[in-house]
């Protein structure tokens, strides 16, 4: 027999004589004369239908259960689906307690319910189509860097370097260091933390390749239980080598969401839907998925815009603080609901490698953040500072120079003009689909009550 994968049964366009599909029973409805199932293997929403004999029923065919069908894919006359399996052999490979089962059948269960269990919620309709979702984006946003000329990096996970120099780093230690309250001896002889950030170590690598990305896990120890932050999560980063030009990092990042986001709505339009109809009804599906429109302000107009609102904010705005989610939410509603560029951030709010403007009493960097509908920043970047006299200054200022002596190397050896940008995954992904909390937009909750994963 011919083994199909149950979007590959749906799929057909011709009657198939001996197949065989392996799945979970979704439903399972039993009359006098056959016997309906409907089992999904995860490779797409909708599962296929399975007409049987009620013979071939036993005790162990309930919903959740494992089974092998084997027979006929032949032409259904029912009008939402063009093929069946017409079964001749049904085999339980694995049976389900369905009054233990926590997952109920034709049940749709909110995402509050389905937390509870982190090992489970995978088989529910929601998380089973945002994990296909994910596959897809990955797979996009690869064959957009790909497509453009990008050299893809394996960046290190394990790094001695703070590259936001915000302090909110994981330290890494063997589990006799952690029991050693004396002097300890580090695994690398020096502190070694789980990365923040790529970005480093993709300059290096544009010293050479000119276009370079990486996309891979990164790790914040940021002291929030917000629905916005995570301890955990996947990074996409970009450096363009010879450019000198803003505008050419938010063009590629413009790019890479409309090329990403169309690839996810042409391949995955039914779990798309899912999520617009009982996640977010009627939200977010908008033209400017396509079409992009967008505004551009400096932070000098976005601080002047926030200080002339009539909303009062938590936070006062101020020349010189960062924007916080309010601020950046507000600015998205203020220039019409369409993503925001902000551009040239403060000299001091911004990390050593970002290139001075050299503006005056202003003193800012050529850097940008995009903020979006719904979710605030999602994109960050700028021009890196590619002339060695300013990052020494910098750096010395900082106290940085000898731990950052091979970033000036960079800048003595064949430095150009050059910039980057950096998008979280998961913050993309609560974006397209409209989920609130970005907890449940990741495969495994971290450190869930019910569940060590």
């Amino acid at each position: 027999a011919v083994r199909l994968r149950v979007r590959e049964a749906l799929g057909a366009r011709e009657p198939v004589g001996e197949v065989q599909v392996q799945g979970w029973v979704r439903s399972v409805r039993s009359q006098k004369e056959v016997l309906f199932l409907h089992i999904n293997d995860g490779s797409s929403l909708e599962s296929l239908q399975v007409v049987a004999d009620p013979s071939l029923e036993n005790r162990d065919l309930t919903f959740g259960s494992a089974v092998e069908v084997q027979g006929k894919l032949v032409k259904s006359p029912h009008k939402m689906q063009n093929m069946e399996l017409k079964a001749e052999t049904i085999r339980v490979v694995g049976p389900c307690d369905t009054w233990s089962f926590p997952l109920k059948m034709k049940k749709h269960h909110p995402l509050e319910y389905v937390r509870q269990f982190p090992h489970l919620r995978c088989r529910s309709n929601t998380l089973g189509s945002l994990l296909r979702i994910r596959s897809e984006a990955t797979a996009a946003i690869h064959s957009f860097f790909q497509d453009n000329g990008y050299v893809h990096i394996h960046t290190p996970i394990i790094t001695s370097n703070d590259c936001e120099g915000a302090g909110e780093l994981f330290q890494i230690e063997t589990s006799n260091e952690a029991r050693e309250s004396a002097e300890k001896t580090h695994f690398f002889n020096v502190p070694a933390f789980l990365t923040v950030s790529g970005q480093l170590h993709l300059e290096v690598m544009a010293g050479a390749f000119t276009h370079v990305f990486t996309f891979g896990p990164t790790f914040r120890a940021e002291n929030s239980q917000s629905r916005r932050h995570l301890a955990e999560f996947y990074m996409v980063e970009a450096e363009l080598s010879f450019t000198k030009s803003l505008q050419d990092i938010m063009q590629v990042m413009e790019d890479l969401f409309k090329t990403a986001t169309s690839t996810v709505l042409s391949k995955c339009p039914h779990d798309v839907e899912l999520f617009h109809k009982y996640i977010a009804p009627a939200q977010y599906l908008k033209d400017y998925f396509f079409f992009f429109p967008s505004c551009r302000i400096s932070y000098n107009e976005a601080v002047e815009i926030l200080k002339q609102a009539s909303q009062t904010f938590t936070f006062r705005p101020e020349w010189g603080c960062d924007l916080q989610t309010e601020h950046e939410k507000y600015l998205v509603k203020h220039c019409g609901e369409v993503p925001v560029f902000v551009i040239n951030y403060p000299y001091d709010l911004k990390p050593f490698y970002m290139r001075d403007n050299e503006d005056g009493p202003q003193h800012t960097v050529s850097a940008v953040d995009l903020l979006v509908p719904g979710i605030g920043e999602l994109c960050g970047g700028s021009l890196r500072e590619e002339r060695l006299p300013f990052l020494e200054s910098r750096l010395q200022r900082l106290g940085l120079a000898d731990a950052y002596q091979w970033y000036l190397d960079l800048r003595k050896f064949g430095s150009v003009p050059h910039g980057g940008f950096g998008m979280g995954f998961e913050r993309y992904l609560q974006y397209i689909l409209g989920v609130d909390n970005i907890k449940d937009v990741i495969p495994f909750p971290r450190f869930s009550h019910s569940c060590l994963l």
